[in-house]
């Protein structure tokens, strides 16, 4: 069972995910017709026309881009996730009208109905929780398709970067519901998609953003030791040699919190105010003093 429990696990976490993807779309995106972007964009667009269940245009729009996309899901396992995640999201998004809360006086009814005319809540509230939706499925090393394949077939035909290739295939998307739902709910809905990628990445990566120094001064060992005893931090010693003067001086590197950042400064300029320190940001760091590796 135990060999079993982590792919047990990650389709546990994809059911969740697209059980919170189709709430989303149901409670916030299709009642403000807002485009979710993407294949279920498309679907919402198809609805709105033809009146087409939007789960089953959502099931129906993945097929072709699954086959065209397979070689690029990154192996079987990949693929099954992500097909797996496409059919339960469409299979919730049309399963969920029917339940008691989509009923007359059922609790989503009631919602969309207090949210109604507000567009601006409906994006914000449908965009984080879409994001968490997608942030899990991502977790469980899958993908919701529609345009996480299109931006795959982009990158490997035509060498578009994978950012750009999500921004072109949502874009023409939610300009195609702007001549339909209106050039005001366009707008909110691109304002939806960068908020619920950020969303996905807080999900995905956790909020444990953490900081990175690098050190060129000529006093490493002082710096060091004060760093071990009132930091608690480790120190790497690098060795460097100056492009312009051929010096070797040696680089010292560092990992830090946030609130750790002024500490620091405080202590490289009292050592050696002619050090050279570089502060970058990192988006997660694994091992002794943060969080633990997990399988």
């Amino acid at each position: 069972m135990k060999k079993y429990w982590t792919t047990i696990r990650d389709y546990l976490l994809i059911i969740i995910a697209a059980l919170i993807q189709a709430v989303s779309l149901r409670l916030f995106f299709v009642p403000a017709k807002l485009a979710s972007g993407g294949v279920s964009g498309i679907s919402q667009l198809i609805n709105h026309f033809t009146g087409w269940p939007i789960g089953l245009m959502i099931l129906l729009g993945n097929i072709p881009l699954f086959v065209l996309g397979w070689r690029f899901l990154g192996g079987f396992r990949f693929a099954a996730r992500t097909a797996f995640a496409v059919f339960m999201y469409s299979a919730f998004t049309d399963l969920l009208v029917q339940t008691p809360l989509f009923a007359p006086n059922g609790a989503a009814t009631r919602l969309i109905h207090d949210l109604q005319g507000d567009i601006f809540l409906n994006a914000l509230y449908g965009a984080i929780i879409s994001g968490i939706g997608y942030g899990l499925v991502y977790r469980a090393r899958g993908t919701s398709g529609g345009s996480d394949v299109l931006a795959r077939i982009l990158n490997h035909y035509r060498d578009v970067p994978m950012t750009q290739s999500y921004l072109m295939v949502d874009t023409v998307v939610i300009l195609g519901a702007g001549f339909v739902f209106g050039w005001k709910a366009a707008l909110y809905a691109m304002i939806a998609l960068y908020v619920s990628g950020l969303a996905a990445e807080t999900t995905l990566e956790g909020g444990g953003t953490v900081r990175t120094a690098l050190i060129v001064t000529g006093a490493p060992e002082a710096i060091s030791e004060r760093v071990l005893e009132e930091l608690e931090r480790g120190v790497t010693v690098l060795q460097g040699v100056g492009a312009y003067t051929g010096t070797e001086r040696p680089v010292l590197y560092c990992v830090i919190s946030r609130a750790e950042v002024a500490a620091l400064k405080a202590i490289v300029h009292e050592v050696d105010p002619r050090a050279f320190m570089v502060i970058g940001l990192a988006h997660e760091a694994l091992g002794e003093g943060f969080r633990p590796f997990k399988s």
